[in-house]
């Protein structure tokens, strides 16, 4: 099992060059800029929480949202798009790309895309895509670009989710590996909740304070 606790906070170059197909980073952009990619929403109170701070920070991000969740919460969704945040493709149901056969795991994906544009109106952004758990395979990978996907994966994880990593040590991961180009992991989910309360404000005013901007991801 691809178990992401034990992935390192910052992904090794080496790893970047083995998958060099997936965008890992924008370390080749010209411009001071990083992007905070949340996953796993939208939901009541966390993601509505997530959109308060970057609008106070005048911080634009990518959402990579469960199908099922926008179902479930159209107006949170709604609200991503209006305030001018990016949408990617979560699956519909954070299913596992290793365990589920290709078919499954495609329709899933693309149940998820159906229902992002029967709610975005005039949602048009490419279709980014990030596999939940970081899960991938080489099939299921060249199904997925050759339906127009494009597969976003990260430079640094905060590790909100994993309730051993103190809110305190999260930061720290976010603070001591981004760089300009970093694409940072968080997760607009209950699990996640307590670490990302604490840790997001702190994030957002310290690399705004360093010059950064803060932008969503396009194809």
């Amino acid at each position: 099992m691809y178990i992401l606790s034990l992935i390192p906070n910052k992904t090794p170059n080496i790893v970047k060059r083995l998958f060099s197909d997936y965008t890992w980073d924008f370390y080749a952009e010209s411009q001071k800029k990083i992007y905070f990619t949340f996953d796993d929403g939208p939901i009541p109170d966390v993601t509505e929480f997530v959109l308060e701070q970057l609008k106070e920070y005048n911080a634009k991000a990518t959402f990579f949202c469960i199908g099922d969740n926008i179902r479930k919460h159209p107006d949170i969704f709604a609200k991503i798009l209006s305030e001018g945040h990016a949408i990617g493709n979560h699956t519909m149901n954070h299913i596992k790309a290793w365990g589920s056969n290709s078919k499954t795991y495609i329709d899933n994906t693309n149940a998820c895309n159906h229902i992002i544009l029967k709610h975005a109106n005039t949602y048009t952004t490419q279709l980014l895509f990030r596999p939940p758990y970081g899960q991938i395979s080489l099939s299921k990978f060249k199904l997925l670009i050759k339906l127009g996907y494009k597969i976003i994966l990260w430079d640094v994880l905060s590790k909100d989710w994993d309730k051993t990593v103190s809110p305190e040590q999260c930061l720290q991961n976010v603070i001591q590996n981004t760089v300009q180009g970093s694409i940072i992991v968080f997760h607009d989910s209950i699990k996640a909740s307590k670490n990302l309360r604490f840790m997001l404000p702190k994030a957002l005013a310290y690399f705004k304070e360093q010059g950064f901007l803060l932008d969503k991801i396009e194809y």
